[in-house]
């Protein structure tokens, strides 16, 4: 982490649906800060909260949701930011490539056109110079013949080269920050190693900060500097790649780890799977919501709730005792065995 004031500062954020049934709360309590040139993973099953909590960022919940909490780019209060504000501050200063490239671009619009519609309302380049930055920004993401790409609809390009087309999009008026969500589903392992060091080249040489929402470890695995693992709605572990990938502490996070394939070893026939299905929002056991599924649950994990705590950047909502933890990850019954 940078030793500057962060670009990103996120404090306490809570995000509630109205719904038929009652209150939904999405998000509750997230906490994270990033420094320019850096990526932040955030991984967790679906309905973890990733999308939501950093849709909540750009203002893209609607009216339904109501927002609570501090976000600040590069100090400025991005929570209460009058519409008019927002507009310009998205496609602006922050950016978001989402995740399914064919719904995020418009198909009765060429590219191109999509790319200099942007950098019209964002800069004041005229339409001609608006045009070479365009096929400037598809050549810097790697699709061949920008200027033939340029004048092509959604529907005449393939997954990855879609997906390049948004990153490009999404980079046409430099932002300080990238929001990535899910910017590699659906592509082929090749495509998807492409996007990856695409996006970790851009961030080394613009300076670009980078939130990546994933569920693949493998992909926080290659790119990530920190990581924040979510789990309904909260934020069950936080720290650096590094200190995940080697010595992580809650179960839900080794149950993650469990579902990457082995690099050495003998290959098992079955990939170990976290028991169970995430809780219901909306019907959350008390105490900790993982204990249900948690092979490692002791009788205060299901009357109070953990909290996040440990040793500096490194820190974990879990109750299971430093001294105890690898003793806990060999006998908890966590994962289904390999069959």
């Amino acid at each position: 982490m940078s030793t500057t004031e962060p670009l990103l500062q996120v404090r306490d954020l809570r995000v509630t649906f109205a719904t038929e049934r009652g209150p939904l709360r999405a998000v509750d309590g997230v906490s994270f800060e990033l420094a320019a040139g850096e990526i932040l993973g955030v991984v967790g099953e679906s309905g973890a909260g990733k999308s939501v909590a950093l849709q909540s960022v750009l203002g893209l919940l609607g009216g339904t949701a109501q927002v609570e909490g501090s976000v600040r780019l590069r100090g400025r209060e991005l929570i209460g930011l009058p519409s008019a504000e927002m507009q310009a501050l998205r496609g602006g200063d922050v950016a978001m490539v989402f995740q399914d490239p064919m719904t995020a671009l418009t198909p009765v619009y060429s590219i191109g056109w999509q790319i200099v519609e942007q950098l019209r309302v964002h800069t004041e380049l005229s339409r001609r110079a608006a045009r070479a930055r365009a096929i400037e920004l598809l050549a810097a993401v790697g699709l061949p013949s920008p200027a033939a790409q340029f004048e092509r609809f959604p529907h005449q390009l393939s997954g990855g080269m879609r997906q390049r087309a948004v990153i490009a999009m999404a980079l046409s008026c430099q932002p300080a920050l990238l929001i990535a969500d899910e910017p590699t589903t659906a592509l082929d392992v090749t495509v998807q190693a492409q996007i990856l060091s695409l996006i970790d080249g851009l961030r080394r040489e613009l300076g670009l900060a980078v939130v990546l929402i994933t569920h693949d470890m493998g992909v926080v695995a290659e790119v990530a500097d920190r990581v924040m693992v979510m789990y309904a709605g909260r934020v069950v572990e936080r720290g650096s790649a590094r200190e995940l990938f080697e010595e992580a502490w809650h179960p839900y996070t080794w149950g993650l780890l469990g579902s990457i394939p082995p690099l050495e070893g003998p290959r098992p026939r079955r990939l170990p799977s976290i028991r169970g299905a995430p809780p219901s929002l909306q019907a959350l056991p008390t105490g900790c919501a993982f204990a249900p599924r948690c092979g490692c649950s002791q009788a205060r994990c299901t009357s109070t709730t953990p909290v996040l705590d440990g040793d500096g950047a490194h820190a974990a909502a879990c109750f299971v005792a430093p001294g105890e933890r690898a003793a806990a990850r060999e006998r908890c019954a966590l994962m289904a065995p390999a069959t």
